[in-house]
């Protein structure tokens, strides 16, 4: 058999292979990212939704969170993969003050 015979199978192996590290690949891991950053949401966090809401995490719950927005403090509660991103996680209140001793 000739390599010219294998030349377009080898062009195609290869542009495969390429498009698979450059664009499927990057695109789980930041899915994954994703992914643990909204199992990782707890009371308190400051959000932002995919559609630009920010707000406050009140309430979490399995698949819903309540979200407080606005002065008003109106209550949204929505689904975890509406939420985009974190702005502000909650600190721990379990933290000591660091603050030196007199």
């Amino acid at each position: 058999m000739n390599a010219q015979q294998f030349q377009p199978l080898i062009l195609t192996v290869g542009f495969l292979a390429i498009f698979y590290f450059l664009v499927i690949r990057p695109q789980k891991k930041k899915e994954a990212q994703i992914n643990e950053m909204r199992n990782n949401l707890r009371v308190g966090d400051e959000v932002i939704t995919i559609g630009g809401i920010c707000g406050k995490i009140i309430k979490a719950k399995e698949d819903y969170i309540t979200l407080e927005v606005g002065s008003a403090k109106t209550k949204l509660e929505m689904t975890r993969w509406a939420i985009g991103s974190v702005v502000k996680k909650n600190e721990s209140k379990s933290k000591k003050d660091e603050s030196p001793i007199d």
